[in-house]
């Protein structure tokens, strides 16, 4: 046994360009080699420069899928577009998703901002986000927490539902919610509020530790424990036996392995396990390893054999 414990899970871009079935040997292997959830983005348009073939998959459709084929993994979104589905609509899916996998899936729900997405798909970009998050957040929670035979309503700015049978449930009590961020006011307020999991994105330690102090204030403040939450970073992962290693795995990403050891985890597996070491220091209790070459699972087997068994 080890003195701490760091829940490992892959995360997956695939707006960059993947598809489905791809998608889907990562979540099973990610299974077979015990990592904690497969996450992925929720985007149509691929980011930089890539060409994105074959096409952008759906999120929450490519989780049912994988709901299907999988029995163990936990499944989820970092982050869904609050602005691509309507919060009662999303509700339905989320829950029927979790339905399919039989209680295996997390609601990780932001803002939106990748405005060319919207426009390219001819999806509306409204200037208040925050906002509607926040409405969101609400419906969303209220629905599935409604008890059976009893109706929902909600009179918002942004959103109104009346009379609503609130179905259907997930199968899960309660499907976690994930709430992340930089903000430094209203998302520590709404993690206080609505979230299970607060996640750090693409941060350093420093800032990682200063966020979650201004989250764990933010719950007591609202009369929750601090320790209530579970705190999480997001960091891209390129991990090798041997320098060169390393280097052609930054390569295939378009990146530099010296930048990369900087702002994620990368290097030999020693590395990676001290860095995680400096983010659990701070609070940090789960990893989003963000695999950005999906091709690459011998990657996924190297994390499993030579990092997850110190840390896990």
């Amino acid at each position: 046994m080890h003195d701490w414990y760091m829940d490992l899970r892959v995360f997956t871009e695939p707006q960059q360009g993947a598809t489905y079935e791809t998608l889907l040997r990562v979540a099973k292997t990610a299974e077979e080699l015990h990592y904690g959830a497969f996450f992925r983005s929720d985007h149509y348009l691929h980011m930089g420069n890539v060409d994105g073939l074959p096409g952008p998959t759906d999120a929450w459709i490519t989780l049912a899928g994988i709901a299907r084929e999988t029995s163990r993994i936990r499944l989820g979104t970092l982050m869904t577009a609050g602005t691509f589905r309507l919060p009662g609509v999303l509700a339905i899916q989320v829950a029927q998703v979790d339905q399919m996998s039989g209680g295996r899936v997390e609601l990780g729900l932001g803002a939106g901002w990748y405005e060319e997405e919207h426009k390219a798909y001819g999806i509306p970009f409204p200037k208040e986000k925050i906002g509607r998050l926040e409405e969101q957040l609400a419906v969303v929670t209220g629905l599935w927490s409604t008890p059976v035979g009893q109706r929902f309503g909600f009179d918002g700015k942004y959103y109104q539902l009346q009379d609503s049978p609130a179905l259907p449930k997930p199968t899960q009590d309660k499907v976690p919610v994930l709430i992340g961020g930089h903000g430094a006011k209203r998302t520590p307020a709404l993690a206080a509020q609505y979230a299970d999991e607060f996640n750090m994105p693409f941060a350093s330690v420093e800032d990682s530790e200063r966020q979650f102090g201004r989250v764990r204030s933010a719950a007591e403040e609202r009369g929750r424990k601090g320790d209530d939450l579970v705190y999480s970073n997001a960091l891209v992962v390129c991990v090798g036996k041997t320098d060169a290693d390393v280097k052609r795995r930054a390569g295939v990403i378009g990146r530099e392995a010296d930048e990369l050891k900087l702002n994620g985890l990368a290097g030999s597996p020693a590395e990676v396990v001290e860095k995680l070491e400096q983010y659990k220091a701070v609070g940090s209790q789960r990893v989003y390893l963000q695999l950005l070459d999906l091709d690459d699972l011998d990657q996924l087997e190297l994390i499993a054999a030579e990092v997850m068994p110190h840390v896990a």
